[in-house]
């Protein structure tokens, strides 16, 4: 047999990537590795089709790489972590408010620009009036900047068509999105994301309609993965949630809560009641719901872009979440009105400064704990088994992925065990 038979004879994996530095996330100060981040140093990552095969030193491969592998590459001392998981965005919707912007610069607070018909609605009209191509392209755009930044996996919510005819619109659009983009994309129902103008004396109607009118439809063409509400005091009560919780429930569909953002409203409980898989914002969640969201298994997702922008002075309980074990997930929550967000690394910084989470917990933030809040068991971490999605930085060690602002070290993309994208760091030469 010629040495050619006798290598590919011997190759067991698909795709073989070497000299990296491996960020694999598997847990604080991980067992596996007793080391910040779960790091291996001068490590090799493989795959079969779209799983990792195999983790770990370059050194313990089981054999020459060139024999293991049928393409074999060099990853130049770059760092590697699990692609990154944006797991809480209305990326689809019309038009923007860079007017309300100036108007909060002015000191009037988002309650009572919302109050005015403003916020939420306004974005309302401009998505009811757009159509399925013209949101298809901004939401390509700005999942784009998501994707450039290493980012595999994507939730996007509805929630500005508040009618039957729109909310689809919206759902079909997130299928579009989810068709082009190279990983994974999480489709969220979030027809209660506020009362609709036609309903405003009337929300318990709205809620009905939501319940009796939407959801169904919405089951039917199966293109939400999820129900998310709007539990607050300018949106929907927490009976009006449960009503909803209860429908999505009923219909097999998963549950997330934008919940005691504005106030403490109980959402944090009721999320637990219902086993929610997330909930979001938090600034203002009591002891009793959070202790309960640990029992549950319910995930915190910290919006640290809408309380910068929103200019918010309550941050949400880092130090109950952390002594409680409730997982700490983040997200861009990007959308017009209170944070328009298309960078997650930018969000890893705030959630460091505004917040003050370590960067490991920012970057585990943004993995195997925002895999949690989507439900996502198989990625998030660098194990045998998930799925290989993971990106390639530039940088010298972990934490710079939350320190440096405004910068993207992102220099490769891998989705489902092929290389997505590849980009050089800019460079600046001097002219002759």
């Amino acid at each position: 047999m010629s040495d050619e038979a006798s290598n590919t004879t011997m190759q067991k994996w698909d795709e073989l990537w070497l000299d990296a530095h491996l960020a694999t996330m598997t847990g604080a100060s991980s067992e596996a590795t007793n080391e910040p981040y779960g790091a291996i140093s001068d490590g090799a990552i493989a795959t079969v089709g779209d799983r990792i095969a195999w983790v770990g030193r370059r050194t313990e491969l089981p054999g020459p790489p060139e024999q293991l592998a049928r393409s074999v590459t060099s990853l130049n001392s770059a760092w590697v972590t699990p692609g990154l998981i944006d797991c809480h965005t209305h990326l689809v919707f019309g038009g923007h408010r860079a007017g309300e912007f100036e108007q909060r610069l002015k000191g009037e607070s988002y309650e009572a620009i919302a109050r005015r018909g403003g916020g939420i609605l306004s974005t309302v009209e401009a998505t009811r009036a757009a159509t399925d191509t013209e949101l298809t392209v901004a939401a390509t755009s700005r999942l784009a900047s998501l994707y450039a930044e290493g980012v595999t996996t994507v939730e996007i919510k509805s929630g500005y068509g508040l009618d039957l005819d729109t909310e689809l619109k919206m759902l079909r659009t997130i299928q579009r999105v989810a068709d082009i983009f190279p990983g994974t994309v999480k489709a969220t129902f979030l027809g209660a994301h506020t009362v609709p103008r036609e309903y405003a004396q009337r929300p318990d109607d709205y809620v009905d309609v939501v319940c009796h009118q939407m959801l169904p439809q919405v089951v039917k063409t199966g293109l939400a993965d999820a129900v998310d509400v709007f539990c607050e005091r300018i949106a929907f009560t927490p009976a009006q949630t449960a009503k909803i919780f209860q429908a999505a429930r009923a219909a097999n569909l998963q549950v997330k809560l934008h919940a005691d953002q504005l106030s403490d409203s109980g959402g944090a409980a009721l999320a637990a009641r219902f086993r929610a898989l997330s909930a979001d914002h938090l600034e203002h969640a009591n002891q009793a719901g959070l202790q309960a969201m640990a029992q549950a298994g319910t995930t915190a997702v910290l919006l640290p872009g809408a309380a910068y922008f929103t200019h918010a002075t309550t941050p949400p309980p880092i130090a109950q979440c952390r002594s409680l074990g409730v997982p700490i997930a983040l997200a861009t929550d990007c959308n017009p009105g209170s944070s328009p967000a298309t960078s997650l690394l930018c969000i890893l910084n705030l959630a460091c400064t505004l917040f003050r989470l370590t960067p490991e917990e920012a970057l585990s933030g943004v993995t195997r704990h925002a895999a949690g809040a989507l439900g996502l068991s198989d990625r998030g971490t660098l194990e045998v088994g998930q799925r290989a999605d993971f990106a390639c930085w530039a940088i010298n060690e972990p934490s710079e992925l939350s320190y440096w602002m405004g910068a993207n070290p992102c220099v490769g993309v891998v989705c489902g065990g092929r290389t997505a994208l590849t980009r050089q760091p800019p460079t600046l030469t001097e002219s002759s």
